[in-house]
């Protein structure tokens, strides 16, 4: 619960993006409660060396006493990104949980370095209208009920201007875009939000893209690439044998040039209102493709509709926050037992806009071992045998229409 008669001289521990809500938090927070500050970016991706220091400088600037950057893209992927690829997961059948996802696993980091730091108080920068105040809440409630939790920017209801305000007053640094959009990067891909985004009718300009700003006013040729799995993994670009995080985080490289994995999504917050964010996951719409597309070649239909059907709901749980309830813990062993012959190749043409799933290979290919093939021959079956199969098939139609007919005739 958020608690703003705080007291004792032990710093507060703040999740730190960088971000105008955060770097407004730095001096705010020590001003208000005359403690130290302690800023804590906890990486699940998408911060470069250039980047690291300069959240470091910029933290320092802000007045935190001090910064630490504390590397779990590979906790993020084994925890998240693996399951949310077995799954297909996309909300709205089109959002890949770009950003939000790693929410839990940075409240564990956090809660983590609280203990070893010996404080019991940590901050957020989130909003009372946004989904992350409820991510960071139940993970933070669920994993260390007994750290107290700020949230100044929900609770004091402060809006962008004013906190743009608050650190041009005092001198202090200001984030780039300023009070103009909200970006959010991590491994899966960039979340934009702006004005444009609080109503249904307008995109965001192309200045604002993130990875992609010419992908269509400077077009680029095609380019073909493949992606290798393992059990539903994805370990190899073009034949080179890489660990996932560095594998997602070339083919971000690849992808984003071309605009691949641009959208902009709208569907129900976690409190229940409708909101808008624009997204760029190119290397979140190549890996789901491909793998969507190897599982169709190794897995029976029924593995595939059972499958799809608790992807839904998983990620909405992802979404929500609820990454540590058990039940995620059951979908994804079901998840993980689907994957032990998702192993092979997808060939893949990169074009502006799209990424084109041209062939793949597996060992365990069920279309590779049919004796038939598709609109030309019968194989394990005789002409007589389709014939039969067609009659058993239509009887329940048959039956339908038969008991509507007088007498049954």
């Amino acid at each position: 619960m958020s608690n703003t008669s705080v007291t004792g001289d032990e710093p507060i521990l703040l999740g730190f993006s960088g971000g105008l809500d955060t770097s407004f938090l730095v001096p705010w927070l020590k001003e208000k409660y005359s403690r130290p500050v302690i800023t804590v970016t906890v990486d699940t991706g998408g911060i470069d060396a250039q980047a690291a220091t300069k959240l470091a400088e910029r933290a320092q600037a802000l007045g935190a006493m001090d910064h630490r950057q504390i590397d779990a893209r590979k906790d993020y992927f084994d925890s998240v990104l693996r399951f949310l690829i077995m799954g297909n997961v996309r909300r709205g059948q089109l959002y890949p949980l770009c950003v939000g996802a790693e929410r839990v696993v940075q409240a564990q980091t956090l809660a983590r370095l609280a203990k070893e730091l010996g404080t019991t108080v940590v901050a957020h920068g989130c909003t009372a209208a946004g989904n992350d105040q409820v991510r960071f809440e139940v993970a933070l409630r669920t994993i260390a009920p007994g750290l107290e939790i700020l949230a100044p920017v929900r609770d004091q209801a402060f809006k962008r201007p004013q906190q743009l305000e608050y650190l041009q007053q005092r001198n202090l640094p200001v984030p780039p875009f300023g009070a103009a959009y909200s970006i959010n990067r991590g491994l899966w891909g960039v979340t934009i939000g702006g004005q444009e985004t609080l109503t249904s009718s307008d995109t965001i300009p192309e200045t604002a893209w993130v990875l992609s700003p010419e992908a269509f006013t400077r077009p680029r040729e095609p380019e073909r690439h493949s992606v290798g799995f393992a059990q539903g993994v994805p370990v190899n670009l073009d034949g080179r044998s890489l660990e996932p995080v560095a594998l997602i985080e070339q083919l971000e490289a690849l992808a984003a040039p071309f605009g691949i994995g641009r959208g902009i999504h709208l569907g129900d917050t976690i409190i229940g209102t409708k909101g808008r964010v624009a997204f760029e996951a190119p290397a979140a719409e190549v890996l789901l493709s491909a793998h969507r597309e190897l599982e169709k070649l190794v897995l029976t239909g029924r593995q595939v509709r059972i499958k799809e059907m608790l992807a839904q709901p998983y990620g909405d749980l992802v979404h929500e926050g609820q990454l540590l309830d058990p039940v995620c813990r059951d979908i994804e062993t079901l998840f993980v037992s689907s994957q032990a012959r998702v192993t092979g190749t997808v060939h893949v043409l990169l074009r502006p806009g799209a990424a084109f799933i041209e062939g793949l290979e597996s060992p365990y290919s069920l279309m590779a071992v049919s004796k038939g093939v598709y609109g030309e021959a019968a194989g394990e079956w005789s002409p007589a045998d389709a014939l039969g199969f067609s009659r058993m098939l239509s009887l329940p139609g048959r039956f339908w229409q038969r008991a509507a007919m007088p007498d049954h005739e």
